[in-house]
């Protein structure tokens, strides 16, 4: 699976015999605002969502960012997923 980051659309895309799952964001200075996963109905039980996440979270990381994570998605991935904690703007879990 090939995830490409959309810088210009602010958001990290997978394409797939014309559908594409988005995990899109926005940027406030070094804090990355997780706004808004979506997967099309025909990528959906594929893993597609957790892998954007994936994929989304390491980027930030690498770039030395922190994530506001607005969205339920990315929110819920984080709780199942601790080792993104730190990546967390207030170094906190949110509910």
């Amino acid at each position: 699976m090939k995830i490409t980051h959309n810088a210009a659309a602010e958001r990290f895309e997978y394409a797939h015999e014309g559908a594409v799952a988005i995990c899109e964001y926005r940027r406030i200075g070094g804090v990355w605002d997780l706004c808004h996963t979506y997967v099309p109905d025909s990528m959906r039980g594929q893993g597609v969502a957790g892998d954007l996440a994936r994929a989304t979270l390491n980027h930030v990381r690498e770039a030395g960012g922190r994530v506001r994570p607005s969205c339920s998605y990315i929110r819920a991935f984080m709780e199942r997923n601790p080792e993104y904690a730190p990546l967390l703007e207030d170094g906190a879990p949110r509910s």
